[in-house]
């Protein structure tokens, strides 16, 4: 019986590894199929997120439509995409300059976006502007470029294409935002501001565009980090606000973010959070005992405005 159960395993581990890569490449298929031909509008395509959006999309076929700032760095990504496609399977992407912070440019923006393709399938807004300090250091003008970046434009740039989708009675607009969505972070005012206002504003609209069949989709990492930056070891002796913004901050990988990106399109998800369990639970312990949550955040400024600083 041991000598059975000895040769079993191995077998057994052969077998479950084979299921996992039929899996896999189940869902990879099913994941290009979902996009194949669609048209897809990514804004900031230029952005760390951005690129990774841009490639997976690609190659699952979609008919891209980049958005960016800077056309040298379009032009840069363009580059890239066609460089390592196949053209039999892919479509050349578009380039569209288009900066989500100047509102009045957005309308005009949008119209040659659709005259693009004609019409837009899956809109992804993916651009967002950050500042960190003190509420009465930031300048209101400050406070204004960011909900502009960050809530106006977005909304914008969605009402101008959400009539071809209503038309058309089909697709999908997906929001990338952060979770400060759900909640605020000290000394980071302006943009949790902004996040609330845009997962309220796409809460509502899913509702609203739902007897359509147009999906509304929110994905909401911690924070998303840079391609070489990796979290520190955990220290324990730290205080609690600062081992819960040490799992706060670090975020997620790009590469993870637009993965996770594309199954929300596969699977038409509503709503999507990325992050480890600490940030998650904070989530709930702000809903169930924000007295609680909030004397934490409060620990938490406090120590850090007590620290000397250096020099």
């Amino acid at each position: 019986m041991g000598v059975m159960a000895v040769l079993m395993l191995p077998l057994l581990l052969l077998g479950i590894s084979g299921l996992l890569f039929i899996y896999q490449e189940v869902s990879r298929l099913w994941s290009k199929s979902a996009v194949q031909n669609k048209v897809v509008v990514i804004t900031d395509a230029i952005s760390g997120l951005g690129k990774e959006c841009a490639r997976v999309f690609h190659t699952g076929g979609a008919r891209l439509v980049l958005c960016g700032k800077n056309w040298e760095r379009l032009e840069n990504l363009y580059d890239a995409l066609i460089s390592v496609a196949d053209p039999s399977k892919t479509f050349t992407p578009k380039l569209v300059l288009l900066d989500l912070s100047d509102i009045s440019c957005v309308p005009d923006v949008a119209k040659e976006v659709l005259d693009c393709y004609g019409c837009v399938d899956i809109l992804l807004n993916n651009a967002s502007m950050k500042v960190k300090g003190p509420a009465h250091k930031t300048s209101l003008e400050m406070d204004k470029k960011i909900m502009d970046a960050n809530y106006f434009g977005p909304i914008t740039l969605t009402k101008a294409l959400l009539p071809n989708m209503i038309s058309r009675r089909t697709g999908q607009i997906v929001l990338v935002n952060n979770i400060q969505g759900k909640f605020g972070i000290p000394f980071r005012t302006a943009y949790a501001a902004s996040k609330h206002a845009a997962l309220g504003f796409f809460d509502c609209l899913r509702a609203e565009v739902e007897e359509y069949d147009v999906v509304v989709s929110t994905v909401s990492p911690t924070f998303i980090r840079s391609y070489h930056v990796y979290p520190e070891q955990g220290n324990w002796e730290a205080s609690i606000w600062k081992f819960f913004f040490r799992k706060l901050a670090y975020g997620v990988h790009p590469v993870e973010v637009a993965e996770e990106v594309m199954r929300t399109v596969r699977r038409k998800k509503q709503e999507v959070f990325m992050a480890n369990p600490i940030p998650k639970a904070a989530v709930y312990v702000r809903t169930f005992f924000p007295e609680f949550f909030f004397a934490v955040v409060a620990c938490g400024v406090k120590e850090k405005l007590n620290v000397p600083e250096e020099g």
